[in-house]
């Protein structure tokens, strides 16, 4: 499965001149813990979650954002980003097309792929993901044959 599968997009963004107060509304009113900062061109130059809001002083995006984040592109295998977020102990990933902010990758976009189990009809093959699968992977079979579990793994 591809990121561009399960990314979040569009991004709520912050520009590097946004009030760090006008940050941390966005945060709130869009119930998520960080936003990616774009310079004035729309290029990512940063990130602002809550711990920068929290330990960083500063009066601008700019002034309190990590800079020099990773960024992956939409065809970027998940596997490859649960590791990527597993290693460096990271919370997301912004998702790139060219130089273009396409989408961004969590930890709990992830986790929610991981909670559903496809089955094939005709071979029994399990698949998960939030999404019907657009065709087995073991024997071709299109998605229409995949049945959602009833029950989630673990319960």
């Amino acid at each position: 499965m591809k990121v561009k599968e399960i990314m979040t997009s569009p991004v709520i963004c912050a520009q590097i001149d946004t009030l760090a107060g006008d940050v941390a509304k966005l945060l709130a009113q869009h119930k998520i813990s960080a936003v990616p900062v774009t310079d004035r061109e729309g290029t990512v130059v940063g990130l602002v979650s809550e711990y920068d809001l929290l330990a960083r002083t500063g009066q601008y995006a700019r002034d309190i954002m990590s800079p020099g984040i990773l960024s992956v592109n939409e065809e970027t295998d998940i596997d490859a980003v649960r590791s990527l977020l597993i290693e460096r102990r990271i919370r997301r990933v912004p998702v790139m097309a060219g130089q273009r902010l396409v989408g961004i990758v969590s930890r709990s976009d992830i986790v929610r792929q991981m909670a559903v189990q496809w089955y094939c009809d005709v071979c029994g093959e399990p698949v998960r993901g939030e999404r019907r699968p657009q065709s087995c992977p073991k024997c071709s079979a299109p998605g229409a044959r995949f049945t959602q579990d009833p029950h989630p793994p673990g319960v």
